[in-house]
């Protein structure tokens, strides 16, 4: 049986699955056997064979490995070793880690274009394409460095704790750097192509602008003055999702030939950072703004008294 036909009817793919886990299970009652049958069937199933022997890509176990070492770190390890430090300033590495990224993101977005989304792939249902076909292996290998990329994002975090900034780990930035490496894993394992890819597309573009504003931020005082688009900045982010949430919901509704379960999930998870974002987004642009006109209208009807700033807080690093 063909992946490509397989991963088509995920709900025939899933249940056949199941069915012989069970079955595997009640014959020997063997957990460890069970997980490694289970594991067996998913891959040969819907696994992309392409992936198979990439680093990291036989099965989930590294990457999820690297993300509770990360959280371990920056929750815990990295507080302790920085508790009676100075802060660190490393302005060289900040400023070369975001160009790096401007760049990577850059490249990244023109790909996706290159790959599938300037050549015909389609906006309202686009399947995976799983055939070895010259556009098909580009895309499958932009998955891949996507992937990669959301692992060389942890370095944000670590430098937040190197330098103090303890505001800035909020938990939307955690949620995101911990969760976006499993899902960029996913991606390259099953669904390397098609309508997962359409988010991948986006958030580069919008990592382009992010990475680009704080490679401006850490150039120093001089060049805060090209800083003014931090609102519309964190705007974008949340437009990003609310195409996410749309694409989603009109490939559940038609009969599109890509797994709806996975587009539930899609649903889901868009639907989550679109709620943490505009809180965000209202915690820091809506209620400051309302608390400025509150202190200029005070400020106006008390005698000798000069409306009082609002003090900026540095950028918080998101999506």
């Amino acid at each position: 049986m063909d992946v490509r036909d397989n991963f088509t009817d995920f709900t025939l793919a899933s249940n056949y699955i199941m069915q012989l886990a069970i079955d595997e299970y009640q014959a020997d009652r063997n957990w460890t056997r069970l997980i490694d049958r289970y594991w067996n069937l998913v891959e040969d199933l819907i696994g992309d064979p392409r992936a198979k022997h990439l680093p990291f890509m036989d099965n989930p176990l590294p990457t999820l490995g690297m993300v509770l070492t990360y959280l371990v770190w920056v929750l815990i390890i990295g507080p302790t070793y920085m508790r009676d430090r100075k802060p660190m300033q490393l302005t060289n590495t900040l400023f070369y880690y975001n160009l790096g990224q401007v760049l990577l993101s850059a490249y990244m977005f023109y790909e996706h274009l290159m790959a599938g989304w300037a050549r015909g792939y389609s906006l309202t249902c686009q399947p995976v394409d799983y055939s070895d076909d010259q556009l098909s292996r580009r895309m499958f290998n932009l998955c891949y460095i996507y992937y990669l990329s959301k692992l060389s994002e942890f370095a944000d975090t670590v430098f937040f704790v190197l330098r103090k900034k303890k505001s800035q780990i909020s938990y939307l930035h955690l949620y995101h750097h911990s969760l976006t490496p499993i899902e960029a894993w996913i991606l390259t394992k099953f669904l390397a192509g098609g309508n997962t890819t359409l988010p991948n597309i986006i958030n580069n573009f919008v990592h382009t602008l992010m990475y680009l504003y704080y490679m401006l931020s850490s150039m120093g005082p001089r060049y805060q003055k090209y800083l003014f688009w931090k609102q519309f900045l964190t705007e974008i982010q949340i437009a990003q999702f609310i195409i996410c949430i749309g694409h989603a919901i009109n490939a559940l509704l038609t009969d599109c030939a890509f797994p709806k379960f996975i587009t539930f999930l899609l649903l889901c998870n868009a639907s989550i950072f679109f709620v943490l974002f505009m809180n965000f987004y209202l915690e820091n642009y809506r209620k400051k703004a309302t608390v400025k006109a509150v202190q200029e209208a005070t400020a106006l009807t008390t005698p000798g008294q000069l409306p009082q700033p609002v003090a900026n807080e540095s950028p918080k690093k998101q999506q």
